[in-house]
């Protein structure tokens, strides 16, 4: 594939713009075109504008006659789906656009807030089984068609150490707990309900350790749960966030602690963490996949679906696509096929290239790729963990 680095200037310069102008879209069925550009509120509470806003921004510069300015704001998750019933409800949606996880994509569904995308206008959309890695086509079967996948990465669950004070990082779980029990209080991850790298330890357990079904807490988790109940005892409390994880490692509180493929090389690009700490898998170690999703509320008007889903079309080119390594904070990040790194803007090569990690493509490549539990199922094991787990130390 020829190397291209796509920037925003050359995007708002035309360069690479004046393709994307040129060409004739196919847009949703039934939908025409606005008249005059519409201005879209982007609502974000996954993180995922560190990806992807340079990307919506070079639309806008290469298509001014569709879309005057986007508006980006950031919400905490569980605020947004009452947030937007609530509008719903007065017949007045001012949020164009979600960009959202697993958690606030399910709560859409489950009270029915978003438009059906792909039941209504996958004709105008790439056909996504052709264009997605497996892994981002995995998870685009959870949105049931009411969320586009935007962005991925395989997420973990890693082990994340200091070497100089680490000298051989366990290699099982079994390992791990006597580690932990050998070097108490030096090993820690997040509370589940609030970090990434928590959650994916949690729902990452029942492979290594070979439960009954991982797919079950409350039936199939038996070595899961007992297993975090016996490190706890060598735990010195559960953090509400991953940052404190991250801080305590660089500050040498703890010398391991649980990570992912972006938490591992973000925190390291901005020295939060030195950039000599490595990273281990465990023994029979799964890959927990995470993606980021588009999702567009019901009450929009069809001018600006119209214009969204072509939004969306253009987020899922390869050259949208390579923004989404950014600084490595969802490694790597693009969710389509055939977007290496040589595309994507320089920052981001010039990050990845000195606090990236080889031995990544051969992990992802390696290792079985697993769903995140449903959701319901997911929201009953973080209060197993709160109730048994975390009850037992406290958070601060």
């Amino acid at each position: 594939m020829t190397n291209l680095t796509i920037t925003r200037r050359q995007f708002a310069a035309g360069a690479a713009g004046a393709a994307l102008v040129g060409a004739t879209p196919s847009f949703a069925q039934g939908l025409a075109l606005p008249s005059a550009p519409v201005a879209l509120n982007i609502i974000d509470v996954a993180g995922n504008l560190a990806l992807t806003q340079k990307a919506f921004e070079a639309y806008r510069a290469a298509k001014p006659n569709l879309v005057s300015k986007f508006t980006f704001t950031k919400a905490p998750a569980p605020e947004l789906p009452g947030k937007i019933k609530a509008q719903q409800d007065a017949g007045r949606v001012d949020i164009d656009m979600v960009l959202t996880g697993t958690d606030a994509l399910a709560a859409g569904l489950d009270q029915k807030l978003w438009i059906d995308i792909l039941g209504q206008h996958a004709a105008a959309l790439p056909k996504l089984d052709d264009i997605y890695i497996k892994g981002a086509a995995m998870m685009q079967g959870l949105a049931k068609g009411q969320g586009v996948v935007v962005s991925y990465y395989p997420s973990g669950p890693i082990l994340e150490y200091m070497p100089d004070r680490v000298k051989t990082a366990p290699a099982s779980a079994e390992e791990l707990l006597v580690w932990a029990k050998a070097n108490p209080n030096k090993f820690l991850y997040a509370r589940p309900a609030n970090s990434g790298p928590g959650r994916t330890f949690m729902m990452g357990l029942p492979y290594i350790l070979g439960d009954s079904n991982p797919k079950d807490p409350v039936k199939g988790w038996d070595k899961t749960w007992a297993y975090l109940k016996e490190i706890g005892q060598y735990i010195e409390y559960y953090p509400t966030g991953t940052g404190a994880t991250m801080k305590e490692l660089g500050e040498g509180t703890r010398d391991i602690i649980v990570s992912t493929t972006g938490w591992d090389i973000n925190p390291r690009v901005l020295g939060v963490v030195p950039k000599e700490a490595k990273v281990q898998t465990l023994k029979n170690f799964s890959w927990v996949v995470d993606a980021h999703y588009m999702c567009v509320p019901k009450g929009v008007s069809n001018d600006k679906l119209a214009v969204l889903i072509d939004v969306m079309k253009f987020m899922l080119t390869p050259q949208a696509q390579a923004f989404t390594y950014d600084e490595g904070y969802f490694y790597p990040g693009p969710a389509v096929k055939d977007v290496p790194l040589s595309m994507a803007p320089a920052e981001s090569q010039k990050a990845i290239a000195e606090f990236g990690r080889p031995e990544y493509e051969k992990m992802i490549a390696d290792a079985p790729l697993q769903l995140p539990l449903e959701p319901d199922q997911m929201v009953i094991a973080f209060r197993m963990w709160d109730e048994q787990i975390g009850a037992a130390k406290g958070k601060k």
